[in-house]
């Protein structure tokens, strides 16, 4: 998981390559995973899901900290410790370990697990803004709150789309049999990890 494969290959690095990655998965996916997932290429992922990660975690940790320099900063820089070095890591192959059990059990030609990877990495593209909208779901009323839960569903389920849609494209299947073998992932993946279900609920 931490291969930097050749630069021809996979998609571009550094800071502009994962901005420029975040666009095309989000504008472009199909030339995307047609064109920036590779063999072996686990690492420039890993670090796409990391940043997405920690971009979603920062508002609610800068939120719960009140902007205090207390023990609760102390306390919000080792959950985004963790969710760098541990959580992101284990969870995506895990997730990307449920969605290979799923193809296998629907698609027994298909790509590698490290493809599997990287496109639920930035299949996550879209949660990035989730922090916010549980912040603004979390702290106000109304309007505010409303349109925060209504951007949060929607981030998630694109996520959710981008996921189906990524995994027919990298493993070369059909949208039934990818969404076959990435529902359970799905679930888990944006309807807890990234908090869809809390959405929908304080919609309702």
């Amino acid at each position: 998981m931490t291969t930097w494969i050749d630069a021809s290959g996979g998609r571009e690095r550094g800071v502009a390559g994962t901005i420029t990655a975040w666009a095309r998965v989000l504008f472009a996916p199909r030339e995307f995973f047609t064109s920036a997932i590779s063999t072996g290429d686990q690492a420039p992922g890993l670090t796409f899901a990391i940043t997405v990660s920690l971009i979603a975690a920062l508002p609610r940790v800068l939120a719960d900290s009140g902007g205090s320099l207390d023990a609760k900063v102390l306390e919000g820089l080792l959950v985004l410790l963790l969710i760098a070095v541990f959580v992101t890591p284990v969870g995506l192959h895990l997730v990307a370990a449920l969605e290979t059990v799923g193809l296998l059990a629907v698609e027994p030609d298909r790509a590698g697990v490290s493809q599997t990877v990287q496109l639920i990495a930035y299949a996550i593209a879209p949660c990035a803004v989730t922090g916010v909208c549980a912040v603004l779901v979390a702290t106000t009323e109304g309007v505010l709150a409303t349109m925060g839960a209504l951007i949060w569903v929607l981030a998630t389920s694109y996520g959710a789309v981008l996921l189906v849609y990524g995994t027919a494209i990298v493993h070369e299947t059909s949208i039934a049999r990818a969404t076959i073998s990435a529902l359970v992932p799905a679930v888990i993946l944006f309807g807890y990890v990234f908090g869809a279900r809390t959405a929908i609920m304080a919609i309702l």
